[in-house]
């Protein structure tokens, strides 16, 4: 026999229910139970029988223990829809009953089989049987537990009364049969007709639920017209986008009234009218664009079958708003409010085509404006300073051009700014320095103010043919020459700084074949020991002779390979010529490469260097990396890696030009360093100023007390040279005074030459 489980047949709600009702009337259960017993007792005082009495303690102790489950029950909150928690109160209720289910059949079964009195037979079959009616009325929809207490009344008396052994009671046992199963198809017709009354319920609910709810959640407006375009359905929505209120009140009239209101009251443009009427007169489908009022839109959709209209009202407001947001950040600068370089581009080249084609003459001048130090502002302030100074100068740029100049931000810290009209040139230089006075005021930021420089590249051009790539190419060599020229001024573009931007494009190119190629040669400048007059090591310089200008300064090469992202090439290229030169000096001569912070940016600087020192077999203790201090602030953490690294391997690590940076104590403690590299600003005036020698002095000390080697770069006279030994506690000297920077060959005779004779060479090198 199969059981479905109530709680998969039932709904939720009504299993629960169901649950319930099993411990709904405990009272009942009770005086049953009693009434159970005291005829149990009675039966056994006529049969004279203990046993009976027995049964009599069952009853109560049973029915103790039912009622007791009850109680527990009572204190439990069971929500309507606890189906898992409903299973297990049913389980116990299940075995409750089974147990009062077997009580009954075992007094039935022992009332025939053992005692054999017709009164206590009677009692005993009488009231199970009453019991067993009473079970299949209450427990009907519980199919399992009503099964159980049929077969745990009706098997013991069947058994009892086959027991008997007597035919007659035998037959009554086969009127039982269909007895019991009656009962269980009188249950199961009932639980079929409760379970098709529950479905059809909720059925019917669910329909009527969603009918009803469906105008009133529904998140657009409906209107629903009849043939002759009087209004079916109106739900609260349609009246809100037409602000209008009471959406029932409009039902049965004609929707042209409904949309003549509207207009009235402003809520709904004419246009908007006349189309919705067209496509409603024509039974036609179409979609229509309400606007409301600023910040409200909706899109009416039209749509007819047989002989009704609908019109679904859809609020596209948010969607309206972030197409307009969307459209406004595709084009404007979200920290300045500047339009952004691709609309900034868009406007520009729209002015100069229409210039073109109408040939009309005016000078159109180009702005490039960008921030002078501005890395400076962020590593030292942090970004939200630099924000508020990129948010200030968009401010500022506005009002210092003024009405018909288009401003713009390039990204980062460029600005650029755009004019067409007939203003003389003077004119337009003048707004440029407007805008840098403008800055003067100083920028506040919580906790301090501070000033900001910028430098200002500035095109003026009235050739027709001139488009925004050629006027942007020529104002960024003209800013590029104000940032040369000392930063914080304007620069005009003029011819000259065309041919020196070809000759710059042509050095890029040519400066990438000279480091592939071998085309690059070094120059080494002694480092001189003074006080042993013996050179100690050299330091080496790129030098570039190209093929058509010559000698390229390192001032013009070097900044190139930065920009051009060569620089790491070119240091990897020096540090395999100088380590390879250096194995061939005698003794133990060193030699000093420099290293940029694009260097510890782009590549593995420990990898470049332990590269050179395998290919060359150089010592590591005869190779020395200078890095600068702007070098070690923009890298910080790679500088002190690869640095610490090779330090560990005896490489040793020089601080250059020391005094010209941020000269920051703290680096001098950080980092690995063997050697501290005063820069020459330091000893230009200690021959005339006291105050000038004692700075070198005390810089000196500061670095012996960090167990720093010392070396002076820029000495350049004798009484430098002279002051320095006699009253600083330097050990290095590097400088003119010594001689210029010599070529291999003659840095190789001289090394050889020293180290054979130990003759001091000082004057033998000064006079080379």
């Amino acid at each position: 026999m199969i059981f479905e489980p109530a709680h998969r047949i039932l709904p939720p709600v009504d299993y629960v229910s169901m649950i319930r009702s099993l411990y709904a009337d405990r009272r009942s259960m009770l005086l049953g139970a009693f009434g159970s017993a005291i005829a149990a007792a009675v039966a056994a005082l006529q049969a004279q029988s203990p046993l009976l009495g027995i049964f009599s303690v069952l009853f109560i102790l049973v029915s103790l223990v039912r009622n007791a489950d009850m109680l527990a029950f009572e204190k439990v909150k069971l929500a309507d829809t606890d189906v898992r928690k409903a299973v297990h109160w049913e389980m116990r209720a299940t075995i409750g009953a089974a147990a009062i289910a077997a009580t009954y059949g075992t007094w039935c079964m022992v009332s025939f089989w053992m005692v054999r009195t017709p009164f206590a037979e009677l009692t005993a079959a009488s009231v199970s049987v009453s019991v067993l009616i009473g079970v299949s009325q209450r427990n009907f929809a519980v199919d399992r537990l009503m099964t159980i207490q049929v077969l745990l009344i009706g098997v013991p008396l069947a058994i009892g009364l086959l027991l008997v052994g007597d035919i007659y009671y035998a037959l009554l046992t086969i009127l039982l049969g269909p007895f019991f199963a009656s009962l269980r198809q009188i249950a199961g017709n009932a639980r079929q007709i409760l379970l098709r009354a529950v479905h059809g319920r909720l059925a019917a609910s669910a329909l009527a639920g969603q009918l009803d709810t469906a105008l009133a959640t529904l998140e657009h407006g409906l209107l629903m017209l009849d043939y002759n375009g009087k209004i079916e359905v109106a739900n609260a929505r349609a009246l809100d986008a037409f602000e209008l209120p009471d959406s029932e009140g409009w039902v049965g009239h004609p929707a042209t009234a409904l949309f003549d209101v509207a207009v009235a009251k402003g809520s709904m443009p004419r246009a908007a009218h006349d189309q919705l009427l067209a496509l409603i007169g024509a039974r036609s489908s179409g979609k229509v664009l309400l606007s409301v009022r600023a910040g409200k839109y909706y899109e009416v959709s039209v749509s007819s079958r047989r002989s009704k209209t609908v019109l679904l009202l859809e609020d596209i407001s948010e969607r309206v708003i972030a197409e307009e947001r969307i459209s406004y950040m595709a084009r404007y600068d979200a920290l300045t409010g500047l339009p952004n370089r691709g609309y900034f581009a868009e406007q520009v080249e729209a002015a100069l085509r229409e210039r073109r084609e109408t040939g009309e003459p005016g000078k159109a001048a180009l702005w490039i404006v960008d921030i002078d130090d501005f890395k400076h502002i962020n590593d030292t302030m942090g970004h939200l300073a630099g924000d508020q100074v990129l948010a200030a100068l968009g401010r500022r740029l506005r009002d210092a051009f003024g009405p018909g100049t288009i401003c713009a931000r390039l990204g980062g810290d460029e600005f650029i700014a755009f004019r067409l009209d007939g203003a003389s040139p003077e004119s337009l230089v003048g707004a440029a320095e407007a805008v840098i006075g403008s800055m003067r005021e100083p920028v506040a930021i919580p906790g301090r103010k501070f000033v900001v420089d910028i430098s200002i590249g500035v095109v003026i051009s009235d050739d027709l043919e001139d488009t925004l790539e050629s006027l942007m190419v020529k104002a960024d060599l003209a800013i590029y020459a104000a940032k040369a020229d000392g930063k914080a001024k304007v620069v005009q573009f003029h011819d000259r700084m065309d041919t020196e931007y070809h000759m710059r494009q042509q050095l890029k190119a040519d400066l990438k074949d000279a480091i592939f190629k071998g085309g690059l040669t070094l120059a080494y400048q002694a480092v001189i020991d003074p006080r042993q007059n013996r050179i100690v090591g050299c330091e080496a310089l790129a030098r570039w002779t190209h093929s058509v200008y010559g000698a390229i300064s390192p001032a013009t090469f070097i900044p190139i390979a930065e920009e051009t992202g060569l620089i790491t090439d070119l240091t990897r290229a020096v540090l395999m010529m100088a380590t390879r030169d250096c194995q061939a000096w005698p003794g133990q001569t060193t030699v000093a490469v420099n290293v940029s912070a694009r260097d510890f940016r782009a590549g593995d600087v420990e990898a470049m260097v332990i590269a050179a020192l395998e290919a060359s077999g150089l010592p590591p203790q005869r190779l020395e990396i200078e890095v600068t201090e702007t070098a070690v602030i923009e890298e910080r953490e790679a500088a002190y890696a690869a640095l610490s690294s090779l330090c560990k391997r005896g490489v040793g690590v020089a601080l250059d030009d020391f005094g010209t940076g941020y000269s920051s104590l703290s680096y001098l403690q950080a980092l690995p360093l063997t050697k501290l590299k005063i820069d020459r600003s330091f000893v230009i005036d200690i021959e005339n100023d006291p105050q000038a020698l004692r700075l070198v002095a005390n810089v000196a000390q500061l670095g012996k007390d960090l167990n720093l080697k010392i070396t002076v770069e820029g000495v350049e006279t004798e009484g430098q040279l002279n002051l320095l030994v006699a009253e600083t506690r330097i050990d290095q000297i590097q400088g003119f005074v010594y001689g210029p920077p010599l070529s291999l060959e003659a840095m190789t005779r001289l090394l050889t030459a020293h180290h054979g004779s130990q003759v001091a060479p000082k004057l033998a090198i000064a006079r080379r």
